[in-house]
């Protein structure tokens, strides 16, 4: 919501000898006429005036700053509007002030009660509404509660204020205000007429701070006035504040190099140099462009914040038809900003997201921030010049034929090609590739039972090599035939999910049977049984046994074969078990 451009009339025009008042409080409107971006708000309660479908209760919602408390001024004014003629009823056009307008507007009047629900919280402020709705107004025709911060107001509170809300006398309106609608009981919202304020877009955002800099006779650039709407988040108020900060620190010429230095931003040009330094691959330029950020007082968090920003519109722009033309980027940005989204592809965009997300958390963490944001930084430009596995596969299939690999399961590395892009200064879309993805799996060649579980780990598909371990008692084995049984509770899908993947793993074809036989042990019982059979020896040793009865209370925690440990065939100088005492 929001502010009109017209004098604030609850201290009227500011003379020589009065105290200064601030934006958000001089041109704070008068009229529904002065709001701003609240356009259902005001058709809605000018036709239920029209139609005297007056409700008792109104609940206004919504973040901070966009005239809440002001719209539940308004309302006030509106249903106590009296022009002199006396045949003026409750309207939301006011062409003039009215008899009771100015109180109402400056909170000042007596059939008007506003009340902060933050400091008056309990049942007892309650009571003392609830006797005084018995009593007619003073002079106005209704006597209207304001309660600003409702959802403050505790659980006995709203109980007690039930009745009196759902049947309050005909001369009494309530209108609560609150940015936490989700604490106010169920049991208020259905007594209440909703309205939830919207934030401002940007575009009204700065025509309003255009027409409040030239009231006040201050020179603005556009840019600048785009960067306090930025800031402001669709709310007025943090806006208008922002503004009086520019004026104060400006002088009549509000410039955005000095608007920035004043909010401690990092200039959005260099922002977008720095997100192209990095979406190159070039790391020492993109450290430079840092350093010389944080020279000229850009916080390290701020800087990958507003590039996360960046990342966020640039992926918009390559999704949402018309997104270039938001009014908070100037020209130079969008143009930038079209051509990072036409080179840039969805993988290199989200992956910088995540990136960006994680490295602002790790700097909000950090005890020396600074580097922290430069080994972000350095992450961003190495991982840009990964290829993506489109130029791979190229490549790879104009690469001349090589000899057949060894058939093995060890991990095969695959350097990706260097890449150029630190050389050129242009945007390409062939200088952003997408993260590689895994290499198509080499063939490998299963010789035993326990080949399938070790595969199965080396492929990360830990579920179906612990169902192996665990669930699986093997019949018999052979190339591309595997017979096996199952335990209870195994689920159903296992054998073809697991003939699926060998197949896959393999490029084989191989055929899983379900066998009613009992086959033998599922290998995680082998281990077990293993396990304690070292056990009962280590507990039948000597030296085993002159330790425990050494230390009472120790007991056996753990035995390993000491010949596999070792990595050899003998015995280990000092064949004692481990143990551990209490």
């Amino acid at each position: 919501m929001t502010s009109g451009t017209t004098s604030d009339a609850d201290t009227g025009p500011a003379d020589s000898t009065s105290a200064y008042r601030v934006l958000a409080r001089k041109y704070r409107p008068q009229t529904f006429e002065d709001l701003i971006g609240q356009d259902p708000v005001v058709q809605t309660l000018s036709n239920a005036f029209e139609t005297d479908r007056i409700a008792q209760a109104y609940m206004l919602t919504g973040v901070r700053g966009i005239g809440k408390t002001t719209t539940a001024r308004l309302i006030a004014r509106a249903l106590n509007y009296d022009n002199g003629s006396g045949e003026s009823g409750p309207s939301v056009r006011m062409p003039e002030p009215g008899a009771h307008c100015q109180a109402i507007l400056e909170s000042r009047h007596v059939d008007v009660i506003e009340m902060d629900a933050a400091s008056r919280t309990g049942i007892e402020d309650v009571r003392e509404i609830i006797e005084s709705v018995r009593y007619k107004p003073v002079s106005a025709r209704y006597k209207i509660y304001i309660i600003d911060e409702v959802h403050m107001l505790s659980r006995q509170a709203f109980n007690a204020l039930l009745k009196t809300l759902e049947e309050p006398p005909e001369h009494v309106k309530f209108i609560f205000a609150t940015t936490e609608i989700r604490k106010v009981p169920v049991t208020v919202l259905s007594r209440c007429q909703r309205f939830d304020l919207r934030r401002l877009e940007p575009e009204l955002l700065i025509d309003h701070f255009r027409k409040i800099s030239e009231l006040e006779g201050v020179k603005a650039e556009d840019e600048a006035l785009a960067l306090i709407a930025r800031a402001s988040e669709g709310s007025v108020r943090d806006g208008l504040s922002l503004l009086d900060q520019a004026i104060a620190f400006a002088g009549d010429e509000i410039k955005a190099g000095e608007l920035r230095q004043m909010l401690g931003l990092a200039d959005r040009d260099r922002i977008i140099d720095l997100f192209e330094a990095l979406m190159r691959g070039d790391a020492a330029a993109a450290l430079a462009e840092l350093d010389e950020q944080h020279r000229l007082g850009a916080d390290p968090a701020t800087v990958l914040t507003d590039l996360a920003e960046l990342v966020h519109w640039v992926t918009r722009l390559k999704i949402v038809p018309g997104a270039d033309s938001d009014a908070a980027h100037s020209p130079s940005e969008r143009k930038r900003g079209s051509e990072f989204a036409s080179a840039l592809s969805m993988p290199v965009l989200t992956r910088a997201w995540q990136m960006l997300l994680r490295g602002i958390q790790e700097v909000s963490l950090a005890a020396n921030p600074s580097a922290a944001a430069e080994m972000v930084v350095i992450r961003l430009a190495y991982a840009a010049e990964l290829p993506s596995p489109a130029a791979v596969i190229e490549r790879a299939a104009k690469a001349p034929a090589a000899p057949a690999p060894v058939q093995s399961r060890e991990p095969q590395t695959h350097p990706g090609p260097v890449t150029e892009a630190r050389a050129q200064t242009q945007l390409d879309p062939a200088d952003y590739g997408e993260a590689p993805g895994p290499p198509p799996p080499e063939p490998v060649a299963l010789a035993s039972f326990a080949d399938v579980v070790a595969l199965a780990g080396e492929r990360r598909d830990i579920r179906l090599k612990t169902e192996l371990e665990a669930q699986v008692r093997l019949v018999s084995f052979a190339p591309g035939r595997l017979e096996i049984a199952l335990q209870p509770g195994t689920r159903p899908s296992f054998p073809n999910e697991l003939m699926r993947k060998l197949q896959q793993w393999t490029s084989e074809r191989w055929f899983v049977a379900v066998s009613e036989e009992k086959g033998d042990a599922p290998i995680k019982a082998q281990k077990e049984e293993q396990r304690q059979s070292l056990f009962r020896e280590a507990r039948e040793n000597e030296t085993v046994k002159a330790v425990l009865e050494k230390f009472p209370g120790a007991e056996l925690m753990d035995v390993r074969d000491l010949a596999d440990t070792n990595g050899s065939d003998g015995p280990d100088p000092d064949p004692a078990p481990d143990i551990n005492e209490d």
